[in-house]
């Protein structure tokens, strides 16, 4: 049985920091917007402003941002599904390179 990676709370307040920044600049979200965003916040299928054709900016960006590699087969809709599934995907990539 495989255990979650281990994150330390300055990496996952970072994490959480940039994610915040990226989904503010890639969809045009404000500040207000970003701050307001929760573990259960919906994304894909709730903000009109991730769409299909952001997904694919969104993911470049954040590989880019945190320094992680997403793979294609690890992307579908529960990891898009909602702001705390994302940030919970994003932070185990960074904690396990």
């Amino acid at each position: 049985m495989a255990s979650e990676p281990i994150i330390s709370p300055e990496l996952a307040a970072e994490t959480d920091h940039i994610l915040r920044e990226v989904l503010g600049e890639v969809l045009g979200l404000n500040t207000e917007r970003t701050a307001a965003l929760d573990a259960g916040s919906g994304l894909f299928g709730h903000l009109p402003e991730l769409d299909s054709m952001a997904v694919a900016g969104l993911l470049t960006e954040i590989e880019d941002r945190l320094g992680i590699i997403v793979e294609d087969d690890e992307v579908d809709g529960d990891m898009l599904e909602t702001y705390g599934a994302l940030l919970a995907f994003v932070s185990a990539k960074r904690a396990d390179p």
